[in-house]
């Protein structure tokens, strides 16, 4: 008898027929008014669960007692209580890796977007302000040759200073919970103290998981560390910036600027203040969104969730202790 897979995320048909070949697979559109009552209506029947960007809270869990697995359609998974799904013997699964250039791909646009300025004044000259020549007051400022600060040096850091110090000329400093030798040996990156990273760097972008050690990691104490020049990246997780403090230090150009692609609360409200600030560039995270990208998140998903109901050790796995239970 087959298992039952839940769907919560629109699959491409290849990957969807791979699925019916091994399961029974039910799709809900939690995009719909009624999708949240469909998805609780179809929770006693799953055996797996493969979707994305849907908090699964114990309500929800409580209502799955033969859920065995779940495949994150991401690399973060701070939508999931991980001890929770732990206690219950549910393996977690998610989509590193494949993301990784992608990601760091749109880091590296939000710091030249920012530094030159180009969102801003792309929308001036589509309004028909652009009469002559550019004076001061729309000069933007270089990246080549400037200091990057990264925060967080896993996969996705890696792949920034390889951008940086390779592409750029960029002098990289990092901090991270562990020195990473070999970066600082091929790309002569060095190691800091967060305090150090901010007093020193050009543009610092964020890299980091949302964790309770991350959560509100750069607030105003952090922010007046920075320089007036500096801009400030977050292709992480929104919650890891204190957003109030940010707006008043943008507001006061107290830093440059700021390329955000992650917000604490998504979508961005239209009558958000960040919305209003020139030295904003704030993209509706999009982040690993390319349809190369996405297409192998999804399948990886899809591998590391027939892995699991097949009782095959997932290569992706958030919470290895479930495996070593069974």
């Amino acid at each position: 008898m087959k298992k039952t897979i839940v769907l919560y995320k629109r699959l491409s048909d290849d990957l969807l027929g791979r699925l019916r070949e091994q399961a029974e697979v039910i799709f809900v559109d939690t995009a719909q008014a009624d999708g949240l009552a469909r998805l609780r209506d179809a929770l006693p029947h799953a055996h797996g669960l493969l979707g994305a960007s849907l908090r699964l809270d114990s309500s929800l869990l409580d209502l799955a007692p033969q859920l065995e697995a779940v495949a994150s359609v991401s690399v973060g998974v701070d939508n999931y209580d991980i001890a929770d799904l732990t206690r219950r013997g549910i393996v977690l699964t998610n989509t590193p890796d494949v993301l990784t250039e992608t990601t760091a791909d749109t880091g590296f646009a939000l710091i030249l977007a920012t530094a030159r300025r180009v969102v801003e004044l792309a929308s001036w000259v589509r309004a028909g302000h652009w009469q002559g020549n550019l004076g001061p007051a729309h000069f933007g400022t270089d990246v080549h040759g400037k200091t990057l600060g990264i925060v967080g040096m896993g996969r996705i850091g890696e792949a920034l200073v390889k951008r940086a110090a390779a592409g750029f000329g960029m002098r990289v400093v990092y901090h991270s919970r562990q020195p990473k030798p070999a970066v600082e040996a091929l790309y002569g990156a060095a190691c800091r103290s967060l305090d150090g990273l901010l007093e020193e760097s050009d543009f610092v972008c964020l890299t980091v998981p949302l964790s309770a050690a991350t959560e509100g990691l750069i607030g105003a104490r952090e922010l007046g560390l920075m320089k007036p020049e500096a801009i400030l990246i977050n292709i992480s997780r929104g919650r890891v910036v204190d957003e109030t403090a940010l707006i008043e230090a943008l507001r006061e150009e107290r830093i440059r600027g700021a390329g955000l692609d992650v917000f604490v609360k998504e979508p961005l409200a239209v009558d958000s203040p960040l919305l209003q600030l020139d030295n904003v560039v704030a993209t509706p995270h999009i982040g690993s969104a390319t349809h190369e990208t996405r297409q192998a998140m999804a399948r990886c998903a899809v591998d590391n969730l027939l892995c699991a109901l097949a009782d095959q050790r997932p290569q992706n796995l958030v919470n290895p202790q479930v495996w070593a239970m069974r």
